[in-house]
This record gives C-alpha cells, sequence and structure tokens, in this order.
C-alpha cells in the first residue's frame, strides 16, 4: 500500500497567512496588553471581583480582536506615510504586498468578530461599543491636523474601562471616566516615548505627534504623564477603598516608571522603543494588585 502524505496548505495560501499574521502584528503582541491589563482591571474594580468567565474571555477575545482590527486600519490610513520612515516601511500594506481593500476587508471582518462578543453583553456595552469603533477609527487621521494625536489615541486605548463598568453594571458611572482619564495619560506618555523613536522621519513627512510637540521637554512630559496617570489611580483607589495590594502594584508601576525615564533621558532610538515595548509590564502590575487586592478581600 502506498503511503498517504500529509495534507499541506498550498505555498500561496501560507504566505498570504503570513502577510495577514504580519498585518495585525500576531507575532508583536505587547500593543494588545497595553489594551488588555487596564480593561482587565476595570472589569475587576466594577465587579468588586471576580467578574466571571463570561465577561472575561469577552473583554479579554474582545481586545485582542480590536487591536488587530485597528492595526490593519492604521496601517491604510497612514500608508503613504509608512514608505518614508524606516521602522515602517516594510509593512504589508505600504510595501503592496497587501491591497487596500483586503486589509479593510480583514479589519472589518475581525471588528464583526468582536462586535458579536458584545452582542452576548448588554444593551450598554452594546451602544458604547459604537463610540469606541469610532473613535478608533477616527484616531489614524488625527495625525495629520492634531498637534496631539497620542491623546485620541488614549481615548481609544482606554475605551475599554467605560465598557466592562457598563458590562458589569449595565452603567457608566464617573469612576469609570476617572479611570479613563487615568489611563489616557498613560497612553500618552508610552506612545510619546514611541513617537520619539520615528520624530527625524516624522518631522521629514510632515505629520504630527507629542514627540514633536513637546520639544525639549518630552523626556519631562513623559515622565509628568507617567505621575498623572498613578496619581489618578491612586486617589481613585482610595477613594473606593481598595487596599495594600492595590497601592503596592501602583508603586511598583511607579519604579518600572523611573526604570524607563533611564532608557529614554538620551533620546535613543533603541531605548525609547525599549521603553515603548516593555510598558504593557506597568499595566500588568497593576492589574496583579487589583486582583491581588480582591482576593485577599475574599471576593
Amino acid at each position: 500500500m502506498s503511503q498517504r502524505l500529509p495534507l499541506r496548505a498550498p505555498p500561496d495560501f501560507r504566505e498570504r497567512l503570513r502577510l495577514y499574521l504580519d498585518l495585525i502584528r500576531w507575532n508583536r503582541p505587547a500593543g494588545s496588553y497595553l489594551l488588555l491589563w487596564p480593561t482587565l482591571s476595570a472589569l475587576w474594580i466594577a465587579a468588586g471581583g471576580f467578574p466571571g468567565w463570561h465577561l472575561l474571555i469577552v473583554f479579554t477575545l474582545g481586545t485582542f480582536l480590536m487591536r488587530s482590527a485597528g492595526c490593519a486600519v492604521n496601517d491604510v490610513a497612514d500608508r503613504d506615510f509608512d514608505k518614508h520612515v524606516k521602522r515602517t516601511a516594510q509593512r504589508p500594506v505600504t510595501s503592496g504586498a497587501i491591497g487596500t481593500r483586503e486589509a479593510l476587508l480583514l479589519g472589518a471582518a475581525l471588528a464583526l468578530a468582536a462586535f458579536a462578543l458584545v452582542l452576548t453583553t448588554n444593551a450598554a456595552t452594546i451602544a458604547w461599543s459604537f463610540a469606541a469603533l469610532a473613535v478608533s477609527i477616527f484616531y489614524p487621521f488625527t495625525k495629520r491636523f492634531f498637534s496631539m494625536p497620542q491623546a485620541v489615541l488614549g481615548v481609544a486605548f482606554s475605551f475599554g474601562i467605560p465598557m466592562a463598568f457598563a458590562a458589569v453594571r449595565g452603567e457608566v458611572p464617573a469612576l469609570a471616566w476617572g479611570l479613563l482619564l487615568g489611563n489616557l495619560f498613560w497612553v500618552l506618555a508610552y506612545d510619546t516615548e514611541y513617537a520619539m523613536v520615528d520624530r527625524d522621519d516624522d518631522l521629514k513627512i510632515g505629520i504630527k505627534t507629542s514627540a514633536i510637540t513637546l520639544g525639549r521637554f518630552d523626556v519631562v512630559g513623559v515622565m509628568l504623564f507617567y505621575a498623572l496617570f498613578i496619581a489618578i489611580w491612586g486617589w481613585l483607589g482610595a477613594q473606593v477603598g481598595l487596599g495594600s495590594a492595590y497601592f503596592s502594584g501602583l508603586a511598583a508601576a511607579a519604579v518600572i516608571a523611573v526604570w524607563h525615564f533611564t532608557l529614554i533621558r538620551d533620546r535613543s532610538r533603541d531605548g525609547c522603543f525599549k521603553a515603548f515595548r516593555l510598558n504593557h509590564w506597568v499595566g500588568f502590575v497593576i492589574f496583579v494588585g487589583v486582583v491581588t487586592n480582591s482576593v485577599l478581600a475574599g471576593r
């Protein structure tokens, strides 16, 4: 009897899949973690403890799907800029390996998958998801006219917070908006570090970033943003009675922020990019503090 060979995907399919995965940054999940940790922290705070497996799965998968969809839309919007930037010139859309229509269809499919998850929650969460989508689509175009587009990204990357409260409580209280404001400052901190990497290229092509706007005060600005983020989350945590484990998480985040100062103070590309790439640990230690606090409280 002849030996049956294992089925293999055609080379064209494998290459297409590789390009799609590259487009959505599949092998670079740090960006997804930047969205995930504050969203899950908000979910735990809103629920006063473990929010249940259903919401945990919805918000975890939804975060990864929406970040992937956002990458596709962002690459289409920035394709004419990215070709002039060393770090982004070979992205699939910019290089022409994936067409703009194809990239947008993939982004739409991922966004629809995320929306299908949202449909399993409640009416308030579904309603807020449309606002979150609108801000995410609007953000890439703000680099053309707004001097601090990172602030718009801060809203987009923080919208999981009010959605988490809506999913748990059916409403979005002032606490959620306060956490969103604090998280916005964290996004300003790490995305300014990111913008510092490409500042020379961005100046040549004429797009606007917080690193360019802040100029020689960029490092001071980043550290001020970190401080505001930790201070706001600390004040809000005290208001709702979170304990020492939560504040230990914030203290750990502050230590990481100080370490990032040592990475960005000379404004080297490698140092700034490393600070950005490892920023998700700031959110992670705070999330650990939130979860530990709920465990110690028996919730």
